[in-house]
């Protein structure tokens, strides 16, 4: 762990994380984005399939549906901070298809050093914790800078639901809850 908090440097020596053995299946490690200065950090769980090999935060199915419900509350994704509790992909493999397997907590606490380095280059009023992971990965946090919590689903369970009504459900409640973390950052401004 570099002691600058720079995002551009804290991004370079993630690049080399050998913190747990999940940089061995994964393509690369996919870093945190967006500006240092955002008002509202979004963390999730781990990058996915896409994420994995593009080398970018929430670019799949997943960051498709953030996306739409970003814009419903009215926030660019330009100007949230996008990151993960888990750096690297977990998965499977099936055939040809590489499936989401869920981090462990030895794998979420090797990460739990480049969060908190997030965290502290960026200072958000507001922490948004799409789904489980991240909303237990905050938890472990004492000291969060008086920033407000606001805990949400991740965007993949409005993929995974089974019915159409409850995606539009799920998708309606992410927006919702994002109008939310809206309010509460530009209350703290």
């Amino acid at each position: 762990m570099p002691p600058s908090r720079a995002l551009t440097t804290l991004r370079a020596a993630a690049r080399g994380c050998r913190g747990c053995p999940l940089f061995l299946p994964a393509t690369q490690t996919v870093f945190g984005e967006g500006p240092r200065d955002a008002r509202l950090i979004l963390i999730g769980e781990q990058p996915g399939d896409v994420e994995d090999r593009e080398g970018a935060v929430f670019v799949g199915p997943a960051g498709r549906v953030l996306d739409e419900a970003l814009e419903k509350a009215g926030l660019a994704r330009g100007e949230v901070y996008l990151t993960n509790a888990v750096k690297h992909f977990k998965f499977e493999e099936r055939g040809k298809r590489r499936l989401h397997k869920k981090p462990g907590a030895k794998e979420i606490e090797a990460c739990r050093p480049w969060l908190g380095a997030e965290l502290e280059a960026v200072r958000p009023a507001v922490v948004v914790c799409l789904g489980a992971t991240a909303a237990n990965s905050i938890d472990r946090f004492q000291d969060l800078r008086d920033a407000e919590v606001v805990r949400t689903i991740h965007p993949s369970a409005a993929l995974r639901a089974p019915e159409r009504e409850a995606r539009h459900a799920l998708r309606a409640r992410l927006a919702r809850d994002l109008r939310k973390a809206k309010r509460l950052a530009e209350r703290a401004h």
